[in-house]
């Protein structure tokens, strides 16, 4: 087993390295075809060799996994396709045995349409005590067949489902995800108990999914383009929710990243003041294409918004909801966009792969926390998922013209050799793996020192061991047109060429790292970055 490596300090998450695990398809211990928790504590030493410092688990709950566990039926007990709590408790020790510290995902927004609470509102009929835990609403229209108002669904498709007794309730995603009604005590109650029961089972924190949309306008009125305030979308009583959870969070030691995405900075600050959110997922920077101009303002803006409220950035390159890296930054539109998942869409992965490697030096030389998505420490591609083996709803709710999240979301290779890669060697994955999934393979990664794995596990190395890295300050230096270069305390330069031309590296006495070799004449080639140690120390 790996050994464990340096603790961090009490403020771990301001410059922690936090590894995203999608547990059906890290990997399967139990050879059924879908990822569990057995497969994670197989794989526990691999994640503490690489260097991370905590990991994060999108829902394991009990779920009809509808919406990849994000329709929760149980909070507090574990689906059986992942395994039980007890293994989730050995699962949350083993890591802490080797210092990686667990985050798990709440889905405050909504539950499952299974869930005991909405099954008790169906039950219970129009006018219940039941019903106020949701958004159930009489229709429009003469006879009530028409939708209580016109709100946008987060994913394509309507926002309201008309149960048979003629009432109506609100989903802003699909219809088995039931939207809860945050002023009712009783849902303010259940979440508060819920982020107790994990953090007294040891998780260090907690990730808050669609963490700027409980709050409702009361009337539900309807949506105006360009008319603030939204009538989902960051309503002032969300403030006073989070500071109720931040000081249980307090109690605990437990920390918090929201996912927040607002194009207001001062809108999004408050989210991150000191009684409320821990950290914010950066979504402006994943959304960045790879053009110099457009990610320094995004790097100066979100250190910017950040500075008043004193929180550390955090920067992420990929996750479960977009398109992977290497097949975003082959093609000609890098910037995130679910449109961008378009079948068929040409891609040049060569070219994509050289500019991940550059972007994981960038962001991992960036102030503040990053995020690693499974995978993209591999280097994986988006897959090309057959019409018939695709299952994320938002495929089916477009109407088939977008071919959805799964092409991100593949069972991992782990043996070049064995069956399925080493995701399992029973049944056939809940997705299916590429052809040449093999060639991404750990095992195979792990003997060559050219590798998208050897360049992840070196930085994480380099990171940790550098004081200069992770939070704290930056500043830019002077470098060419198409070249992004700047420096960290204690002598440490990230320089990233994304011109189309080689260019020049600042004076250094030290090459600490790089993406991609240097040329010839020690120019770092286009699509290429590299860590420097400063020729003076500053």
């Amino acid at each position: 087993m790996a050994a464990p490596h340096a603790p961090r300090t009490d403020d771990w998450w301001r410059d922690a390295v936090i590894y995203q695990v999608y547990p059906r398809s890290f990997a399967d211990g139990d050879g059924d075809g879908t990822g569990d928790l057995a497969g994670v504590r197989a794989r526990l030493p691999y994640l503490a060799e690489l260097g991370v410092d905590a990991v994060w688990f999108t829902p394991w709950y009990a779920s009809p996994l509808v919406d990849g566990g994000y329709d929760v039926a149980d909070y507090r007990t574990i689906d059986p396709a992942f395994g039980t709590l007890a293994e989730a408790e050995k699962l949350i020790a083993e890591a802490a045995a080797l210092d990686l510290r667990v985050i798990v995902d709440i889905v405050p927004n909504h539950v499952s349409d299974q869930h005991t609470w909405f099954q008790a509102a169906l039950a219970a009929g129009p006018g219940s005590a039941e019903r106020e835990r949701f958004h159930f609403r009489p229709g429009r229209g003469e006879n009530g067949e028409l939708p209580p108002n016109n709100w946008p669904s987060q994913f394509s498709g309507p926002t309201w489902t008309r149960v048979p007794d003629g009432e109506w309730y609100l989903h802003l995603f699909t219809p088995e995800q039931p939207d809860l009604n945050w002023a009712h005590p009783e849902v303010r109650q259940e979440h508060e108990d819920v982020l107790r029961f994990w953090f007294e089972r040891g998780v260090a924190g907690v990730r808050i999914d669609s963490a700027a949309l409980l709050a409702k306008d009361p009337a539900l009125a309807d949506f105006e383009e360009g008319v603030d305030p939204h009538p989902y979308i960051d309503q002032d009583e969300l403030h006073d929710i989070y500071r109720s959870w931040r000081a249980i969070a307090d109690e605990y030691g437990g920390v918090f990243v929201g996912e927040v995405w607002l194009p207001d900075a001062e809108r999004f600050a408050r989210y991150l003041r000191p009684d409320e959110l821990h950290t914010a997922f950066n979504f402006t920077f994943l959304s960045c294409p790879w053009e110099p101009g457009r990610l320094r303002r995004t790097i100066d803006d979100t250190l910017a918004e950040h500075a008043p409220v004193g929180a550390p950035a955090t920067w992420v390159l990929c996750n479960h909801d977009v398109t992977r890296t290497v097949t975003r930054y082959g093609r000609d539109d890098t910037g995130f966009d679910f449109a961008a998942k378009r079948f068929g869409t040409p891609t040049d992965l060569a070219l994509g792969s050289r500019r991940a490697r550059a972007a994981a030096l960038l962001t991992l030389a960036l102030p503040g926390s990053v995020y690693l998505y499974q995978g993209e420490e591999l280097g994986l591609p988006e897959a090309e998922i057959p019409l018939d083996r695709i299952q994320d709803p938002m495929h089916f709710r477009s109407g088939g013209t977008d071919p959805g999240r799964d092409g991100c979301r593949v069972p991992l290779p782990w043996e070049a050799d064995a069956p399925y890669c080493g995701f399992g060697a029973g049944a056939v994955p809940w997705l299916p793996q590429p052809e040449d999934w093999a060639q991404y393979a750990v095992d195979r990664q792990s003997a060559d020192a050219a590798s998208m794995l050897a360049l992840y596990r070196q930085a994480l190395r380099l990171r940790r061991a550098e004081p200069g890295f992770g939070d704290g300050p930056m500043r830019w230096l002077p470098a060419e047109e198409g070249v992004l270069a700047f420096a960290r305390p204690g002598g440490v330069i990230c320089v990233v060429n994304l011109s189309a031309a080689p260019a020049g590296l600042p004076p250094h006495r030290e090459l600490l790292l790089a993406s991609g070799p240097l040329g010839a004449d020690g120019t770092l080639p286009p699509d290429t970055a590299v860590w420097l140690r400063a020729a003076d120390g500053a």
